[in-house]
């Protein structure tokens, strides 16, 4: 979550520019050392025997390129925002994990800590870059073998009405906990989609003496779910998720969907 004075956010630091320069720079050297690769045994994608890469023919691999098309480009103008890709890994993955077990997917749906693992997923970020602590909204775009998106938003329903009274997140290495867990105001386009969630959380920041607010919304069409998660470097309650960029991102996804 960023860096500041409200701990619930100290965690996700790596949103703020000293840790995206880093990272950005870490991506770069592993690009160069991949180009090195692709010079001395033949084309991208190619492995030492001159054979298609696993990477190449994986099952998911069509359904990653399909989400690319379908998510904000690096950026890309959605109101007053900006969107951008993550120069790593996006927020809330495999370190991010919930206390009891059935509020995870409250907390994250990245594979190897969700029931099912997504099999591609796309994610993107959308915040005013002049704005160190204004709103940032993580989207993440996910895709499911065959029943696994109506799966996941049945466990999330679940977790929303078991796990309204609190629940602990853990982290790497810290804690926050979670005092409530309210239904949210679901977005306009609700209606043309096979299923939206959407929550308000109620977060105690990691020092016990301050209250913060995030919002998620989830949504799903076919076997694609579309999460948007807003919060901010304040004590201040947003109201939700920026609808215009939810609108933007749905309008997207059903363009390249058609």
């Amino acid at each position: 979550m960023g860096t500041g004075m409200y701990g619930a956010r100290n965690v996700r630091g790596r949103r703020r520019t000293a840790v995206v320069a880093i990272a950005a720079a870490m991506a770069l050297g592993l690009t160069a050392c991949g180009s090195d690769d692709d010079s001395a045994g033949g084309s991208a994608g190619a492995d030492k025997d001159g054979k298609a890469s696993d990477r190449a023919s994986a099952p998911g691999a069509a359904d990653e390129a399909r989400l690319t098309a379908a998510s904000f480009t690096d950026g890309e103008k959605v109101g007053t925002y900006t969107a951008s890709e993550y120069a790593l890994d996006g927020p809330l993955g495999d370190a991010y994990t919930a206390q009891p077990a059935g509020c995870q997917p409250l907390v994250s749906l990245a594979a190897e800590v969700s029931d099912p693992d997504p099999t591609a997923q796309v994610q993107r970020k959308a915040d005013i870059p002049a704005e160190m602590l204004g709103v940032t909204t993580d989207i993440t775009l996910r895709s499911y073998g065959k029943g696994g998106a109506e799966t996941v938003m049945k466990a999330l329903d679940k977790a929303g009405k078991d796990c309204a009274g609190g629940f602990t997140e853990q982290r790497a290495v810290a804690r926050a906990k979670y005092l409530e867990v309210e239904p949210a105001k679901a977005p306009a386009f609700a209606a043309e989609t096979d299923g939206a969630k959407a929550y308000r959380f109620t977060i105690l920041d990691v020092k016990g003496k301050e209250k913060l607010y995030e919002y998620l919304t989830v949504v799903r069409s076919g076997s694609t779910t579309l999460a948007f998660r807003a919060e901010i470097s304040s004590t201040k309650d947003i109201g939700g998720v920026p609808p215009e960029i939810m609108a933007a991102q749905w309008s997207k996804f059903r363009a390249a969907k058609a």
